[in-house]
C-alpha cells in the first residue's frame, strides 16, 4: 500500500511545481521603473520638477487672481463720490494682482486718461509676468521628457543588438525581454510630458481668465473717470 501511494505524492508535487512555474510573475511598479535603466533618473527628476511647478504656480495664481465680486463696483462708487484715498486703500487691502493694478491706477487719478490707461497696462503686464513666472520650464519639460524616453529606448535597442552580435544567438526571448525593459523609458517620458503639457495649459487658462477680468474692470474704471467730462459736453 505504501509503495503504491509514493508515486501519487510525487505526481502531485510535480504538478504543483509545474503550475507555479507556468504562472506569470507580476511586475511591481518599483521593479518596472528600475528596469528602465539610468535614463529613468533624469525622467524622475523632470517628473518631480513638473509636479512642483504645477502645484506651486496653481496656488500662487489662485491666490493672486481671486477678487471680491463687487470689487470694481466698490471702486467705482468711491471714485464717483470723490473718496480717492478710500478707494486706493481698498484696492491695496485686496493683496491681489487685481488690487495692485487698480491701486496704482487710482493713485494716478488727476492725470490725463491716456496716462492712467498706460499705468493700468504697464502694471497689468508686470502682474501677468509674475503669474507666469517659471511656467516656461513646464513647456521645456513637456518637450524634453518624451525625448529622454526615446533616447533610453534607442540606447537599449542598440545594446540588445550589440549583445546579439557578440553572442551570435538570435533569440526571441532575449530580444523581447530586453526590448520591453527599454520601452519603459519611452512610456515614462510620454507620461511626464503629458502631465507637464496639461499643467502648462491649465495654468494658462487660469491666467487668461484673469486677463479678461482685468480688461473688463479696467474698461469700467476708465469709463467712470470719463463720465464727469463727458456729461457736461452732452449738456452743451
Amino acid at each position: 500500500m505504501l509503495l503504491l501511494q509514493v508515486p501519487a505524492v510525487d505526481t502531485t508535487a510535480a504538478s504543483l511545481s509545474a503550475t507555479a512555474a507556468a504562472q506569470p510573475q507580476s511586475l511591481q511598479l518599483f521593479d518596472l521603473v528600475a528596469k528602465g535603466g539610468w535614463v529613468m533618473i533624469p525622467i524622475a527628476f523632470l517628473f518631480f520638477s513638473a509636479l512642483y511647478l504645477i502645484f506651486e504656480r496653481y496656488f500662487v495664481i489662485r491666490s493672486q487672481t481671486k477678487s471680491d465680486p463687487n470689487f470694481i463696483d466698490n471702486i467705482r462708487d468711491m471714485v464717483a463720490q470723490g473718496n480717492i484715498k478710500s478707494a486706493e486703500s481698498f484696492a491695496k487691502n485686496q493683496r491681489t494682482a487685481m488690487g495692485r493694478v487698480f491701486e496704482k491706477a487710482i493713485g494716478r487719478i488727476g492725470s490725463p486718461i491716456k496716462e492712467i490707461e498706460s499705468t493700468v497696462e504697464t502694471v497689468g503686464q508686470i502682474e501677468l509676468s509674475r503669474l507666469e513666472r517659471n511656467m516656461g520650464y513646464l513647456g521645456i519639460i513637456a518637450g524634453i521628457a518624451p525625448m529622454m524616453g526615446f533616447i533610453g529606448t534607442i540606447s537599449g535597442i542598440i545594446r540588445i543588438f550589440y549583445d546579439i552580435s557578440l553572442s551570435d544567438n538570435i533569440s526571441v526571448g532575449i530580444i523581447a525581454g530586453g526590448l520591453y525593459e527599454k520601452m519603459i523609458t519611452s512610456g515614462a517620458g510620454l507620461i511626464v510630458g503629458v502631465i507637464a503639457y496639461t499643467g502648462y495649459h491649465l495654468l494658462n487658462m487660469m491666467i487668461e481668465r484673469f486677463t479678461l477680468a482685468l480688461e473688463i474692470n479696467a474698461f469700467e474704471f476708465i469709463e467712470v473717470l470719463q463720465k464727469p467730462t463727458a456729461e457736461p459736453a452732452r449738456m452743451r
